[in-house]
């Protein structure tokens, strides 16, 4: 976490290049608000002739082996070396092509990100995975590869749109339906956090959790939990894993909405589904179930597509992660506000009880104007 990062006088992003080679990817729209900026810090702080800046195009549908080719083509052409230092400055997209690039490029070269928003600075900035769509599949080729350096700056946030900024919040909300009660309650409290000041709540200043206001306590406690949730685990050799709530049905929404659907509102979907299934299962009361479908309503997320969220799909997104698991099925369902199961296997999802989630589902999201997916 820091602060002005592209600053002339911030020394910090320079000092984690060492003197290397660099060459920065940005998104179009990076580049037309933060563009002028980077260009003029690194030419203040680099070398001359040491770096360059390349626009890549962005979007789920260009996520694909052939962006990271030509990031690999223009890093060449650059003259980047062994170690040289590939920059990404932007969103999960930008920094999950870039990432992969500098995980093959070379065999492997120094890769540095600047995220630019709230997805990126609590999900894709704190883990170290990189990967693109291929095969009909999300993120379905990729690699490990932890980033030297990846720097939050809350600054970038400003000038992200209303839906940017919810689909970060579902990726905070994920954290706090599984791990932490506390945090689950301040979302609640602050739903508009990040769109509109919010002081913090007086019982989490007399716990000495919001001395430094409620986006600071938010973003820092759901980094703080994806990190331990992560880190003993890094390389996934444990394919049950807390983290993947959200990203069971979501990924199978996503492409077969063609990418309509963002990934924060998949999450969201997700959540919702994979939660009125606990319910049906008896993992978690009605009444838990309700707060945390509630809650995303309230982020303004959505919890159900009709186009997407059918039996057909739904339970072949089931046996897509119980392929990919290892087959194991790992769901990851709350039982409880801060805590988190997983279903292991399909045979323990009984006939129907998918079903009847989705059509409770369904009936929630219409009788209480929950969002609706219907533009991009």
């Amino acid at each position: 976490m820091a602060n002005d990062v592209l600053a002339p006088g911030n020394p910090l992003l320079a000092d984690y290049c060492e003197g290397r080679r660099v060459v920065a990817f940005l998104s179009p729209t990076v580049d037309r608000l933060y563009g002028q900026q980077l260009r003029a810090y690194l030419g203040a702080r680099l070398a001359p002739d040491s770096w360059s800046a390349v626009v890549l195009e962005g979007g789920e549908q260009r996520k694909t082996m052939a962006s990271v080719e030509e990031i690999c083509a223009r890093a060449k052409l650059a003259g980047l070396d062994r170690r040289g230092v590939m920059l990404a400055v932007g969103g999960g997209v930008t920094c999950d092509l870039v990432g992969f690039a500098a995980a093959i490029y070379c065999r492997g070269v120094r890769y540095m990100k600047v995220n630019t928003t709230l997805v990126g600075q609590v999900d894709v900035g704190v883990g170290v995975k990189t990967g693109v769509n291929a095969l009909g599949i999300k993120n379905m080729l990729g690699a490990y590869h932890p980033a030297h350096a990846s720097l939050n700056d809350r600054a970038f946030l400003r000038t992200l749109s209303p839906r940017q900024i919810r689909c970060g919040l579902g990726e905070i909300a994920k954290m706090a339906i599984i791990k932490d009660a506390a945090l689950f309650r301040v979302l609640e409290e602050c739903p508009e956090v990040f769109q509109r000041p919010d002081p913090s709540s007086a019982w989490l200043t007399q716990a000495g959790l919001g001395r430094r206001g409620v986006e600071d306590y938010v973003i820092r406690t759901s980094m703080a939990l994806m990190m331990e949730e992560l880190c003993p685990n890094l390389r996934e050799h444990d394919l049950a894993r807390l983290a993947d709530f959200g990203h069971t049905f979501g990924p199978v929404i996503e492409t077969a909405g063609e990418y309509r659907i963002a990934h924060g509102e998949s999450v969201a979907i997700d959540m919702a589904l994979s939660s009125q299934l606990a319910r049906v299962l008896g993992l978690i009361d009605a009444e838990d179930c309700e707060r945390i479908l509630s809650l995303l309503i309230a982020l303004g997320l959505p919890v159900h597509d009709a186009g997407t969220c059918t039996p057909d799909l739904m339970n072949r997104a089931l046996e897509d992660s119980w392929e990919r698991r290892g087959r194991r099925l790992h769901l990851v369902v709350p039982e409880g506000i801060g805590s988190g199961v997983f279903v292991d296997d399909l045979d323990d999802i009984p006939a129907g009880a998918l079903d009847e989630a989705l059509r409770a589902l369904d009936a929630r999201a219409k009788a209480q104007s929950a969002p609706l997916v219907t533009v991009r």
